[in-house]
């Protein structure tokens, strides 16, 4: 492959969905009734550091949780923030368990690495506001930062109760999006593309991973997601039909195959 090659393209999933410009504004309406919904089930915007995205939103179940799901979004580490996921939060509820998405600092005024780090302070955050196992996951630019927390060069105080870690749809190896045009905003050199990437780096002893990918997705998640599989000698799974934006629509249904292997044994 030339290695000068402009891969935008191969990253540009909204180019190959259709009518993917109306996804956005009916995740966010979504989210919004469902909060409603939940009444004082609903804690959003609590804080886990001084910074305006430095916050977390969590859904509490009826009666105790017997455990916590965290959900991180993607965005290409550009856009959105929890507030536009909230309805994904239902088969987790429906089953019992609490869930917190947490914001983090995007870019260009943060970069991947300081993401990483404030994922993990707000995971440590929610673990004191709530008992029992964790299971992380989150999608694309999320499931890179939800595999991070896999890393064996993190150690938060809450890896003990870390019982799975479910990337969806993530990037692995970030070295090709430094030959795309977001990397104007992300910003990534060598040195941070290869501390950042899962794939180039050890799996924490003991957790326990599996991937998750759609199986209409652009062929350059499809090889992240494999890549990750093999680095890591983990399970992988690319769900029939499913593409960049849909692919999580599942998490809305408490008995579906995605949210067993989130939940399933735990």
């Amino acid at each position: 492959m030339d290695q000068t090659e402009d891969l935008s393209r191969a990253y540009a999933n909204a180019d190959f969905i259709t009518d993917a410009a109306s996804y956005p504004p009916r995740w966010a309406a979504e989210a919004a009734t469902f909060r409603a919904t939940l009444g004082a089930r609903a804690r959003t915007g609590l804080p886990y550091g001084p910074g305006p995205r430095q916050c977390f939103d969590l859904f509490l179940p009826e009666g105790p949780a017997r455990g916590l799901l965290i959900f991180i979004h993607g965005g290409y580490w550009l856009a959105f923030g929890p507030g536009d996921w909230s309805a994904f939060a239902q088969g987790a509820l429906a089953r019992g368990w609490a869930v917190a998405m947490p914001g983090y600092t995007l870019a260009p005024e943060a970069r991947i690495g300081a993401m990483t780090r404030e994922i993990e302070a707000a995971i440590t955050a929610v673990a004191g506001m709530v008992e029992g196992p964790i299971v992380v996951t989150g999608h694309s630019a999320g499931g890179h930062l939800s595999a991070r927390m896999a890393c064996a060069d993190l150690t938060p105080d809450w890896a003990d109760r870390l019982r799975r870690v479910v990337p969806i749809s993530p990037l692995a190896d970030l070295r090709p999006l430094r030959r795309t045009g977001m990397n104007e905003k992300l910003k990534l050199d060598e040195a941070e593309a290869r501390a950042e990437s899962p794939a180039l780096l050890p799996r924490r002893a003991g957790s326990e991973v599996f991937i998750w990918v759609g199986a209409q997705e652009r062929p350059a998640f499809l090889w992240q997601a494999r890549l990750l599989s093999e680095e890591w000698h983990c399970p992988w799974h690319a769900a029939t039909g499913r593409h960049h934006f849909d692919v999580i629509d599942p998490m809305r249904a408490p008995e579906s195959n995605l949210m067993e292997v989130l939940l399933g044994g735990l």
